[in-house]
């Protein structure tokens, strides 16, 4: 495991003088393979002081479903389901739970623990703050709602993100309108999560693995407590519209600047080896807990 050493944040431009300046990377959109890889590489490269904090957006083509790290892939998603849908899946390396990402602003933040202390919930309740101020400057009446003020004591009824209260939600009239998870690995957060353009509660049921019994009820309580930013604009904004916004958000929630960049050669090399042995492997997505 690589470290983070102080003398090395210095060489590599992470002075405490310029600790405001983050890169800002839009990636495009990529199979889930590439999607993952490209985050664990941008964690791997900053842990080693190779590049400045970053914030990162991106989108899934084709849609695809990540589970979290301590899910199991046949026991959560209908595999045949997806194949029919063509749906591709994802084990991601954080924790939480199933995510269909298909019409949604994907984002990530990749950022030393040296330069964001506190516990997961504390840092969580930070980044969302920059999503906060972003929905709001794309029109939504966003708010960060505590877990004792929504959904207290409240157990999800399936394997879905969205079905699952959190310590910290962000809501829209009292409907969650972001998933995120976070892990921390070589002295550095990654924090990555979904922002649905359009919620699509009957794929995402059509995905997951349930009992036909179950199905239609878990498709209305999704409904009910998760939705789309669309369903509160009342039309649909761009991929781009919607990251111009998150972007703007973050950089006034925490007060940094935020520079256009690209992945290094070695951010690009790294990736493609994760993706091919790692994220787009059966030992990862359906068995690997080790890494």
């Amino acid at each position: 495991m690589l470290a983070v050493m102080g003398d090395r944040n210095v060489r590599c431009g992470l002075s405490t003088g310029q600790q405001s300046r983050w890169r800002l990377l839009q990636t495009g959109f990529n199979t889930a393979a590439v999607n993952m890889a490209v985050d664990e590489a941008i964690l791997l490269a900053h842990s080693q002081g190779l590049v400045p904090p970053t914030l990162r957006f991106y989108g899934w083509k084709p849609p695809a479903v990540s589970i979290g790290y301590f899910q199991r892939l046949e026991e959560e998603v209908d595999l045949e389901a997806c194949r029919r849908l063509g749906i591709d899946w994802v084990k991601r390396p954080t924790g939480g739970r199933a995510v269909l990402h298909d019409q949604e602003v994907t984002y990530s933040v990749v950022i030393a623990q040296q330069l964001l202390p506190g516990s997961v919930v504390e840092t969580y309740r930070i980044l969302a703050a920059g999503l906060v101020e972003g929905l709001r400057m794309l029109g939504l009446p966003a708010a960060l709602v505590g877990r004792d003020e929504q959904n207290a004591g409240e157990r999800g009824l399936s394997a879905a993100c969205f079905d699952a209260p959190s310590w910290y939600e962000i809501a829209v009239q009292g409907r969650k309108v972001v998933g995120s998870a976070q892990t921390r690995s070589n002295g550095v957060i990654l924090q990555h999560g979904s922002v649905p353009i359009v919620f699509d509660a009957e794929k995402l049921v059509q995905a997951l693995k349930l009992l036909e019994g179950a199905r239609s009820r878990v498709h209305r309580l999704l409904a009910e407590k998760a939705g789309g930013i669309s369903d509160f604009l009342g039309y649909r904004p761009t991929f781009a519209e919607v990251a111009g916004c998150l972007t703007r958000g973050f950089a006034a929630a925490r007060g940094i600047e935020l520079v256009e960049g690209v992945l290094t050669p070695e951010e690009e090399k790294e990736a493609e080896r994760l993706a091919r042995e790692k994220y787009g492997s059966d030992w990862w997505n359906k068995l690997g807990r080790q890494q």
